[in-house]
């Protein structure tokens, strides 16, 4: 991916190096992650727990004890990872600020908080055990860059534009926010049973991949970043953190009606049809007969 040299956000909170906070609390605020079903199955496999039960709490039932070893120094504050969430998150802001003006609406751009362990949000206390996510509370994307390490350890995942899709992703959630999407579809959630609730926030997952793949588009329309075997890391990840490959490497089982994030398929088929198209309206996945 070619992005050394461009603009870098301002919107980038970093956390990093300020020590352990406090314990692990629900997410009331409701928090949207990316990687918070890969940690969940990873656990339930390493620690012999169910991942519905770890799924349970991360998403807002009881607290939650984890260990979190501190860390041993803060990272750079100009290092090339964080200049790279910085070029990231502003290339995120001119695609979506470019296409809310093509519909006469403004973009407010979403803030992104670098943090190590364990931070406080408005969701309650967010920690990596969740992966990246986007709290609804307070607008803001919450990243432990240690989630990217366990992407190529864990899944042999690598390469900085798939990173780039996952922040990409977190930011299709605050997009989705600006647009009330979020509310609606949580509002409708309880109102419906659990297995029509999975589904409604599969949708909204599948619509974030493929706001995802719209950023993609516009952005190297605008700046070329795309270089070769990029867009097949992005996939590669999009596969790896499906719902069945998730479960199926966990617990050797896969339970279509507990997906929460869409089957390898599904989120591979989605940004692939943002990508293609760089269009808002070809990601309604709420009409969509076929995901």
């Amino acid at each position: 991916m070619r992005w050394e040299g461009d603009r870098e956000s301002d919107n980038v909170e970093d956390r990093r190096g300020g020590g352990g906070f406090g314990g692990f609390g629900g997410f009331g605020g409701r928090s949207i992650g990316i990687g918070t079903l890969v940690l969940a199955l990873i656990g339930g496999a390493i620690f012999g727990v169910d991942p519905g039960t770890i799924l349970s709490l991360l998403s807002g039932g009881a607290p939650v004890a984890v260990q979190q070893q501190p860390p041993a120094r803060s990272a750079p504050a100009d290092d090339r990872e964080t200049r790279f969430v910085r070029t990231t998150l502003a290339y995120t802001e001119d695609a979506w600020a470019t296409i809310f003006q093509e519909q006469g609406a403004q973009y407010t751009p979403a803030r992104l908080v670098l943090f190590e362990g364990r931070t406080p949000t408005a969701c309650g206390t967010g920690q990596s055990a969740t992966g990246p996510f986007y709290c609804l509370a307070d607008g803001k994307v919450y990243i432990d860059l240690s989630f990217f390490r366990l992407m190529q350890q864990r899944f042999n995942v690598s390469g900085e534009f798939a990173q780039a899709y996952v922040i990409a992703h977190e930011v299709g959630h605050h997009v989705q926010n600006l647009l009330g999407l979020s509310e609606k579809v949580h509002a409708a959630q309880q109102r419906v049973s659990e297995v029509e609730g999975n589904a409604l926030s599969v949708r909204l997952e599948l619509q974030a991949d493929c706001f995802a793949g719209v950023w993609a588009k516009r952005t190297n329309q605008r700046e070329q970043i795309i270089e070769r075997g990029d867009v097949e890391a992005a996939l590669a990840a999009a596969t790896a953190i499906g719902d069945d490959a998730l479960q199926k490497q966990a617990r050797g089982v896969v339970v279509p009606d507990s997906f929460t994030h869409g089957s390898s398929e599904q989120r591979v088929r989605w940004f692939q049809r943002g990508l293609e198209s760089g269009e808002v309206a070809a990601c309604n996945t709420f009409e969509a007969r076929r995901l």
